[in-house]
C-alpha cells in the first residue's frame, strides 16, 4: 500500500473532518481506499502459510467502515481517520479471534487476539486458560511473541472473575476482559517496501495464541 498517500490523507481529513470536505475530495479517499484493500489481499496471502483458514476471505469483508457512528458520541466527527481491518475467519463481524492491522499518522499498530468478547465468549477463554494454563504461558512469554508483540491490551478486573479464586495461579491473566497483543510501529516504518511482509511476520508470531483463543471458543 502507498502509505505516505493515506497518511497524508488521513492527515487532511483529521484537520477537515466535515461532509463537505470528504464531498470534494473524494476522488482521493477512493484512490486510497483501493490501495488499502489491496494491502489487506497482500496479509491474507501471506496468512496462508501458517492460517489457511483465513487467506480466502474476502479483504471488504475485513476492512471497517470510514464513517463513524455518532448517535451515542459526544464526538460528532463523521469520519475515523484511520484505515483499520480485523482478519477472522468470517471477516470482521463474526467475534472470532483474529488480526488487527491500522494505519493513522502517529498511531499505526498491529494486534492479535480477541478484543473484548462478549460474556460467554470471554467466560470460555477464562476456562482454557484455567485449564491449560501452562501451554497459554509458554506462548505469551514465547521470546518471539514478546519481542513483536510486545503489550497486552491493559483492560483487566479489578476484583476476582466469578467462579475463580484470589490465589489462582493465573489469577491476573484471569482478570483480562481483553486477550489481544499490540505492536507499534512509527509512519516511516509502514513507508518502508517490506512493511506487508513485516506485518505477516508477526501475525505468524500471533497465530499460536490464535489457536489456543479458537480452541477456547470451540470447546
Amino acid at each position: 500500500m502507498k502509505m505516505k498517500k493515506a497518511h497524508a490523507f488521513l492527515a487532511s481529513l483529521a484537520a477537515n473532518n466535515s461532509k463537505e470536505w470528504m464531498d470534494a475530495n473524494k476522488k482521493e479517499y477512493l484512490s486510497c481506499k483501493r490501495d488499502f484493500e489491496e494491502f489487506v489481499k497482500e496479509i491474507l496471502f501471506g496468512l496462508e502459510a501458517f492460517d489457511p483458514g483465513i487467506a480466502n476471505e474476502d479483504p471488504k469483508k475485513c476492512i471497517f467502515r470510514i464513517n463513524r457512528d455518532v448517535r451515542f458520541s459526544a464526538n460528532k466527527d463523521p469520519y475515523k481517520t484511520n484505515f483499520g481491518a480485523y482478519m477472522a475467519i468470517g471477516g470482521r463481524t463474526t467475534g472470532q479471534p483474529g488480526y488487527y492491522i491500522q494505519i493513522q499518522p502517529g498511531n499505526n499498530f498491529l494486534g492479535g487476539g480477541l478484543y473484548h468478547p462478549e460474556a460467554e465468549s470471554l467466560k470460555r477463554i477464562r476456562q482454557e486458560i484455567d485449564y491449560n494454563g501452562d501451554e497459554f504461558l509458554e506462548i505469551v512469554s514465547n521470546v518471539n511473541f514478546k519481542k513483536t508483540s510486545p503489550s497486552a491490551y491493559d483492560d483487566r478486573l479489578k476484583t476476582v472473575p466469578k467462579g475463580y479464586a484470589k490465589d489462582h495461579p493465573n489469577i491476573d491473566w484471569l482478570k483480562y476482559k481483553s486477550y489481544a497483543f499490540m505492536h507499534g510501529f512509527s509512519d516511516e516504518e509502514t513507508h518502508a517496501a517490506d512493511f506487508p511482509q513485516r506485518v505477516v511476520e508477526i501475525f505468524k508470531h500471533l497465530h499460536p495464541l490464535i489457536l489456543f483463543l479458537r480452541r477456547g471458543l470451540d470447546g
